[in-house]
């Protein structure tokens, strides 16, 4: 499984994204937390626009300083 690291939070930035890609770096980064919780901010039923919070804890185990000087 890909380890998540601090670098990649850039990815969520960059529009457009394809929502295959979307969904892989959100899963890394799930399962690279030990905990997450997601809350629904707002639904629009007109339009179909959305907003999740996702809100968590990188898993420290899985950190490797020298995964971030590159």
């Amino acid at each position: 499984m890909p380890r998540f690291n601090f670098t990649d939070f850039k990815f969520f930035e960059k529009t457009p994204t394809s929502p295959n890609a979307l969904q892989c770096r959100v899963s890394d980064l799930i399962f690279n937390s030990w905990n997450a919780r997601c809350k629904v901010d707002t639904v629009n039923a007109e339009t179909g626009e959305y907003r999740i919070i996702l809100q968590g804890t990188l898993d420290w185990d899985n950190y490797y300083p020298e995964d971030y000087t590159k």
